[in-house]
């Protein structure tokens, strides 16, 4: 197995999850061909069934699409609906547990705010 891959999570969703990151990040665009199952199978070194299940995850979601004999490809509004669910996720992952600990130590939103842009380096 590929030491690209953490020991916490399904491969199949790391793999899934990796084209999806070139997606958001704009390296894959809509209508690109996304590198077949043999290209990410001698890359990563990994079974042909395993990386399957990811890209026929990402079809199944519309992310991917099949073109019979050429490939697959980056869907329409591929990286919308990415986008849309990561920030869907990133407030149930992350600022609802802020704001119940921010509630707990009595910390206002202004400063919930301030502290937050302070992180960033915008304040």
């Amino acid at each position: 197995m590929s030491n690209l891959f953490q020991n916490n999570k399904p491969i199949f969703i790391q793999v899934r999850e990796k084209i999806e990151d070139d997606i958001v990040n704009k390296a894959l665009k809509e209508g690109d061909q996304a590198p077949s199952t043999t290209q990410l199978v001698n890359f990563y070194k990994i079974n042909h069934a395993t990386v399957s299940k990811g890209i026929n995850q990402l079809v199944e979601d519309g992310i991917l699409f099949k073109k019979r004999g050429i490939g697959m490809f980056v869907a329409a509004g591929a990286r919308e609906k990415l986008v849309s669910k990561r920030k869907e996720a990133f407030v149930h992952d992350h600022v609802l547990g802020l704001v119940e600990e921010a509630k707990k130590l009595g910390i206002s939103e202004n400063e919930i705010i301030q502290l937050i842009k302070k992180t960033m380096g915008s304040a």
